[in-house]
């Protein structure tokens, strides 16, 4: 919410009961009992509900989410999502993430394009654990903006002082380059 116009009507549904969050509160202004599903203290906008996990739950996997953004450890051409775990590593369990992959109308993936050691997060397939196959329809990154098709992954817009080459060498899956890809974020 920290980036949508105040005058956008959109509900920001938080997992752990909230439909209506706003933006993060500002420091001084926290509530510590306006707590969003990642910790962080939240605001309310005008017309906010809150619920136990269950009604939220129910929301989520009745298919009411028109919208979903996750994060991503890696992402296949097909649209695959892994996000929960890297095997050796201690995790509580794969989370309310799966529901949303499976259920939401929409999956963004909001993530890096390369790992902290350099290497690409989208592969052909996924080599972790999946959360969810094919339930990804755009990803965003720090390189570019990339849709998954059914033909596979079209790159759609480059960052700025992004090259084509960069994203190309930065992705381990096939691109569909089209004609005229220009830096527009």
């Amino acid at each position: 919410m920290d980036y949508l116009p105040k005058d956008h009507p959109v509900f920001v549904h938080s997992e752990n009961g909230i439909w209506g969050m706003g933006a993060r509160a500002p420091a001084g202004k926290e509530d510590r009992n306006l707590i969003d599903a990642g910790a962080s203290y939240a605001t309310i906008v005008p017309g906010a509900a809150f619920f136990d996990s269950l009604t939220s739950f129910s929301i989520i996997r009745g298919g009411r989410i028109d919208i979903t953004f996750l994060g991503a450890l890696e992402v296949s051409q097909a649209g695959d999502l892994a996000n929960w775990i890297i095997p050796g590593k201690m995790t509580p369990g794969i989370g309310g993430g799966m529901e949303l992959a499976q259920k939401s109308r929409k999956v963004v993936v909001l993530t890096t394009h390369v790992t902290k050691t350099g290497a690409a997060k989208l592969l052909k397939s996924c080599t972790l654990p999946l959360t969810a196959p094919a339930c990804v329809a755009m990803i965003i990154t720090d390189l570019a903006v990339i849709e998954v098709t059914d033909a596979g992954l079209v790159l759609k817009e480059l960052a700025q002082g992004v090259s084509l080459d960069r994203v190309i060498k930065s992705t381990a899956a096939p691109l569909i380059i089209p004609a005229g890809v220009l830096p527009t974020f």
